[in-house]
């Protein structure tokens, strides 16, 4: 279920994180990342040869709030049932701690956090032509998921993540929905897909979101203060011509959002 049919999608995401040994640990015994280089301070993790977590040390950074702007959580999207079954069975077996588990019509999902607190979301989607939709829009919803049904869908043990995983969405904490709305469909040009209370989810090509922002713990938030670990940037991949007249629109190929959040605007490839 990829979303490498869509105009814009996420790239790689980058975090800012004080202990990186740590955090890189987690990423590849819980999420199944493989490593993929390194530079001084920096290390670049995904799967099979596409990058979709930058870690950067930064020892001195403040560790970030909760309550203000920045990344409510990344989203691993895996390429099917059978490998969030693979993946549910192997958090299990390491008797690593979950926050949530739920069904969102369009997906199943489950949620947990890293040593330093940045939000996860591991998913697989629902085939595109079983996604429900309610006056013209795409519907979505947070049901409990069937884990039983999940896990056992798994066609095996867990070896890693698959090829074919990519960061399916970003969500991320914001000041004011709205203003959200004003620059990741105004000025980005991702299409507004439906609305939770205080949330807006948006999304490029039909996909049900590439993007989400709330408010449920940063209502009224303010540009972010750094040096702070957590979301450093986010990456929007383009094809060709929408890449050249994404960076023409905004003056470059990378961008703050209102809460000072770096979108660096990549070109796809191929």
């Amino acid at each position: 279920m990829s979303t490498a049919s869509a105009p814009l999608e996420i790239g790689r995401v980058a975090l800012v994180v004080n202990d990186l040994a740590a955090v890189r640990d987690f990423y590849q015994r819980v999420i199944g990342l493989g490593h993929l280089g390194d530079g001084e301070g920096v290390a670049l993790l995904g799967a099979g040869d596409r990058v979709l977590l930058e870690l950067r040390e930064d020892r001195a950074a403040r560790r970030a709030s909760r309550r203000e702007a920045g990344l409510f959580h990344t989203a691993f999207l895996l390429p099917d049932r059978a490998g969030l079954g693979r993946w549910l069975r192997h958090v299990a077996e390491a008797q690593v701690a979950v926050q949530g588990a739920s069904d969102h019509l369009v997906s199943e999902a489950v949620y947990l956090a890293d040593p330093e607190g940045n939000g996860i979301e591991v998913y697989a989607d629902r085939p595109r032509e079983d996604w429900p939709r309610e006056g013209g829009r795409i519907r979505m919803d947070t049901l409990p998921m069937d884990v039983p049904g999940v896990a056992a869908a798994a066609d095996g043990p867990w070896t890693g993540a698959p090829e074919g995983t990519v960061v399916g969405h970003v969500h991320l904490q914001v000041g004011d929905v709205g203003e959200a709305e004003g620059f990741y469909h105004g000025v980005l040009g991702f299409d507004v897909v439906t609305h939770y209370p205080g949330a807006s989810f948006l999304g490029s090509g039909g996909y049900h979101h590439h993007l989400g922002a709330n408010v449920w713990n940063s209502r009224g938030a303010r540009g972010r203060a750094f040096p702070a670990t957590g979301l450093a940037a986010v990456e929007i991949v383009a094809e060709g011509a929408a890449h050249e007249a994404l960076v023409a629109r905004v003056g470059g190929a990378e961008v703050a959002d209102p809460w000072g959040t770096p979108i660096r605007l990549s070109r796809k490839e191929g």
